[in-house]
């Protein structure tokens, strides 16, 4: 069925990447871990080496939407009287199927299925309200399934339905800032104990870890040219490690690890975005994080100096504030002096020297306990010392003795092989590299599917229950559904969820 009248409207949205950039599978284990490692008060990421984030940059590159534009804020939450108006006068629908949708839903939300089933019929064909109706309906799924995805992934609050009243103004938003936002919020609220599920636009997070751990998790679509999203680049995979190795991985990781400006062969195509240098606030209906460029200048390309304290948001109902800051960025962004000088070497991630033991004091660069690393013996862990520090030295130290204690145990007569062998899994401990033997551990594949092909039917995908891990921590469900589909296409549901791992206790902040 030809939908062209609906699909031009979503190309002028800025909106039309997002149908093809989702992941349809995520590595649980991976998102777990660096969910782990996420500061609310920074909002950012603390690895061993200092602070990472997804910037205004990764957003723009990763996902081709707009990041200026008008902020996305709503005045108040949305009731549900005055959801099942909207839905009345924006969907065409009736009062009796809008209160029976809310109702269902027991929120001011319609679920995603409601929206496919009732708008996915229509064509060019179909009289100009209703196209209308079904690009406002395409719209919202979108932006459902994908930027604000929720916990749920199975519904979308009617609320963004207001931005879609006037069709030509919806490519006036900063969709990349207000999805920055909400997923800032989601990485926030997930560090609490008892916080079990996790939202937002995952494709985004696995994405960024891709383009700045090359080496460590992605595997690279050899096709991608660079005229498409950097999502694309990557083709999406389950790492064969549990939630503790890849734990372990994130300890051992160094500057050298790290890709600081993956984005060079991009700027051609896609430059640089001026607003990613912005310091303040972004907004995200009443979702304000805070952004602080200045505490990630390497990956700017600039050497990391010792930030200031990071500030505290305002509240959401100050939004006439936060619109005035916001619609004035070019007064906000880091001035040359804030920003200092840039890296000697382009991607050499440096730093000055007192930065690291400025770190030391406000954060932990080790998140897994020594004892519970693996490899560890019973007896090993039981003859640490209680005062050990969870350092890199000691955790690496411990880990190697544990191991070759194992090895002597066995006596004298061992082959040449054997003794090679253990040689080798030392050497590998102690140099940090991930080339150790699988008897330590217990790979978990999981081919769990994230994001079902978007189409219109969405038939129920079959799904791969995954083996558990070996340290099952507290789970955490994310369940992103799957994009609302290219017009031109056939669509498939996808409503089953992916269980990443977040810890129990955060670790010190500033």
């Amino acid at each position: 069925m030809e939908r062209s009248r609906i699909y031009e409207t979503v190309q002028r949205s800025g909106l039309a990447p997002l149908t093809s950039c989702s992941h349809r599978v995520a590595s649980r284990p991976m998102l777990s871990a660096f969910c782990e490692r996420w500061q609310p008060e920074t909002t950012t990421f603390h690895l061993p080496f200092g602070e990472m984030t997804i910037t205004l940059d990764d957003v723009a590159s990763i996902l081709h939407i707009p990041v200026t534009g008008s902020m996305i804020s709503f005045s108040q939450p949305l009731r549900v009287d005055a959801a099942n108006a909207l839905l009345v006068e924006l969907l065409g629908t009736t009062d009796v199927e809008a209160s029976r949708e809310t109702e269902q839903c027991r929120s001011a939300s319609v679920r995603l299925l409601w929206l496919r089933e009732h708008f996915s019929t229509n064509t060019d064909a179909s009289s100009d309200d209703d196209i209308e109706f079904a690009t406002r309906a395409f719209l919202l799924h979108q932006v459902g399934c994908t930027l604000f995805a929720d916990k749920s992934a199975t519904s979308v609050a009617v609320v963004y339905l207001e931005l879609f009243r006037d069709l030509s103004m919806v490519g006036s938003y900063a969709w990349g800032a207000a999805c920055l936002a909400y997923l800032y919020r989601q990485l926030t609220t997930a560090t609490r104990f008892e916080v079990q599920q996790l939202g937002g636009y995952l494709t985004l997070l696995q994405a960024w870890i891709y383009e700045h751990f090359p080496d460590m998790f992605s595997s690279p679509d050899l096709s991608y040219t660079e005229s498409r999203p950097r999502a694309l680049r990557w083709r999406p995979h389950v790492i064969p490690d549990t939630l503790q190795l890849v734990r372990e991985r994130l300890d051992r990781l160094q500057i050298s690890d790290v890709c600081w400006e993956p984005y060079v062969d991009h700027r051609a195509e896609h430059p640089f975005p001026e607003i990613a240098w912005y310091s303040g606030c972004i907004k995200c209906g009443q979702v304000v994080e805070p952004y602080h460029p200045e505490r990630v200048l390497r990956q700017f390309g600039y050497i990391q100096t010792i930030p200031p304290r990071p500030f505290t948001p305002p509240r959401p109902d100050r939004s006439i504030l936060l619109e005035q800051y916001w619609e004035r960025w070019t007064d906000h962004v880091l001035t040359d002096q804030s920003r200092g000088r840039r890296c000697q070497y382009s991607g050499s991630g440096e730093s000055v020297a007192e930065y690291m033991a400025w770190y030391d004091r406000i954060s932990h660069r080790i998140v897994q306990p020594p004892q519970m690393r693996s490899g560890f013996t019973t007896d090993a862990r039981s003859s640490l010392p209680s005062h050990a520090a969870s350092t890199r030295d000691t955790v690496l130290r411990a880990t190697t003795l544990s191991f070759m204690r194992h090895v002597i145990s066995e006596g004298r007569e061992q082959s040449h092989d054997h003794l090679w062998g253990a040689l080798n899994e030392a050497y590998n401990i102690l140099s940090g590299s991930d080339e150790t033997s699988a008897s330590h551990s217990t790979p978990s594949p999981d081919t769990r599917p994230f994001f079902s092909p978007p189409t219109f039917d969405y038939p129920p995908p079959a799904s791969v229950d995954p083996q558990p891990p070996i340290v099952p921590p507290p789970p955490v469900t994310v369940a992103p559904p799957a994009p609302f589909a290219d017009p031109s296409a056939p669509a498939s549901d996808s409503t089953q969820s992916t269980t990443v791992y977040v810890r129990s206790k955060r670790t010190k902040k500033t």
